[in-house]
């Protein structure tokens, strides 16, 4: 059986406006001033198309839509495009590794 590699994960520049969110800053207690916020995520789509529907309110999470500036596909790019299963650990593994960084990561 062949696994199709067509899900990918995608990092979201925050504002730092999304600070001022009691529940994203309690999420990151070591966030680390100056460092970005980003908002870690995985898709089926092109990380454009995905980035475009959650400033569209369609399937969107609350911080991407609200204060998502632009994509940071620096931090991405290298791993897409990969299977589901694998999509999904990156997902969590990415948060993890940026948020050990000093960003603040939300990850739903």
């Amino acid at each position: 059986m062949v696994i199709k590699a067509k899900h990918h994960v995608y990092v979201i520049e925050l504002s730092k406006d999304v600070l001022y969110e009691s529940k994203f800053k309690k999420a990151n207690p070591d966030y680390q001033s100056g460092q970005p916020c980003v908002y870690v995520g995985m898709t089926g789509l092109d990380p454009d198309l995905r980035f475009d529907k959650h400033k569209a309110g369609i399937q969107a999470n609350k911080y991407a839509q609200e204060y998502g500036l632009q994509l940071l596909p620096e931090l991405y790019e290298e791993y897409n495009p990969m299977p589901y299963e694998d999509a999904k650990y990156m997902e969590v593994d990415l948060a993890i590794r940026l948020r050990e960084a000093g960003f603040g990561v939300w990850q739903a």
